[in-house]
């Protein structure tokens, strides 16, 4: 394989959270008023309509779960340990900087750890109606995200004007047809992108918007599109392609992703909240009504706190369709009963529906099953 030139010509390779920090970081130092979230059903069109600035705050690292579990539960989902041990430690640089934070209802476990922060900043939580379908629940999650409305005017003195939250809702709909069309470049065989440079795409998109992050995608596309004229791939032609699915990826548990590499698989595809699933869908513009068109949009992200959990299959079989996986990773934090459980319809449905090759993983952010990993996913792409 010839050499890549890289998508971002910075000082942050392969450390895509240092790069979102410096970008936070810089529009905090130039006024902006950050607001941390940990989930994708955050309407950050709110809080760029004030002019502010999302963060996405820690919550991937082994290192301060032992700190989390002076308090909580040692049997709770790693990914909330992870997140109440930052906070304790204070070392999430991302929490540090926030002036807010933003939470949601959407696991048992996340909802009450809010409480146990609630002192440490200026907090809201958003109650997420979990029946998509049923009457009234769009209804309701309108009124949840006014309710964040009125909360981040209260907080900074502001008045978020629904001129103001057009623009914010036109700026996303662009970036994330942008972030869809770099992740579908996963769909070419042999591979042109990376696992490691779409999950930077992602992690850059959370926290950036305007011209300057429009142009910065488009330029990305551009140096994708030059690399298949140019004939330069990611992968051999005939390593074996895996899709990602599941719970959030970054940090620790992208071990995973690794070992995929390291048994000679490709990874085209990340099915996940820090993959494309906060990018997909397309909010409605001028509407006359943005909280609604909020709200239908956000309220379609397929979770797998959703039930019935309809929009993850129809997603799934989109996804298949386009980037021909031979193998799905259904990757499963511990505790995240939610996954878990929706893993048994997801396998039928990858299986029988869709007739691609299965692996189910329930893991931690430790390193103690890197072994067994490594053999249960040799074995997985072995298979015809």
């Amino acid at each position: 394989m010839s050499e890549l030139i890289p998508l971002f010509d910075d000082d942050f390779a392969e450390f895509p959270l240092k790069r979102a920090l410096a970008q936070v970081t810089k529009k905090r130092e130039l006024g902006a008023k950050v607001v941390g979230a940990y989930c994708s059903y955050a309407p950050v069109e709110l809080i760029w309509a004030m002019g502010g600035v999302p963060a996405v705050l820690c919550a991937f690292s082994n290192a301060p779960i032992s700190k989390a579990e002076e308090t909580l539960p040692a049997n709770l989902c790693p990914l909330i340990k992870s997140s109440f041990g930052f906070i304790e430690l204070k070392t999430c640089p991302f929490f540090e900087l926030a002036d807010a934070v933003v939470g949601e209802t959407t696991c048992d476990g996340k909802k009450k750890m809010f409480e146990l922060i609630e002192q440490q900043r200026p907090l809201y939580v958003m109650d997420l109606p979990q029946c998509p379908s049923n009457e009234g629940a769009v209804a309701y999650w309108k009124h949840s995200i006014s309710g964040f409305k009125k909360f981040l005017e209260t907080e900074f003195n502001t008045t978020i004007t629904s001129s103001a939250i057009e623009g914010s809702i036109k700026e996303s709909n662009t970036k994330n047809s942008l972030v869809a069309e770099i992740f579908a470049f996963g769909a070419h065989k042999p591979s042109v992108i990376t696992w490691q440079e779409m999950y930077d795409v992602a992690t850059y998109a959370m926290v950036s918007s305007g011209a300057e992050t429009i142009a910065k995608l488009r330029e990305i596309i551009t140096l994708l599109n030059s690399r298949l004229e140019k004939g330069v791939f990611t992968a051999q032609e005939k390593a074996k392609r895996v899709l990602i699915t599941g719970c959030p990826i970054g940090g620790d548990v992208l071990k995973v992703l690794k070992i995929v590499d390291e048994e000679g698989g490709t990874i085209v595809g990340l099915d996940n909240c820090t993959g494309l699933k906060p990018y997909t869908g397309r909010i409605e513009e001028g509407s006359g009504d943005p909280l609604l068109a909020l709200a239908k949009r956000y309220l379609d992200i397929p979770c797998a706190c959703m039930t019935p959990n309809t929009g993850r299959m129809d997603t799934l079989k989109k996804q298949v369709a386009l980037l021909q996986p031979d193998l799905v990773i259904d990757l499963v934090l511990q505790a995240c009963h939610t996954y878990n459980v929706e893993a048994v319809k997801v396998e039928s449905f990858v299986r029988n529906d869709l007739g691609t090759n299965y692996l189910k993983i329930v893991t931690d952010f430790s390193a103690q099953d890197l072994g067994q990993l490594k053999t249960r996913i040799g074995a997985a792409l072995e298979m015809d």
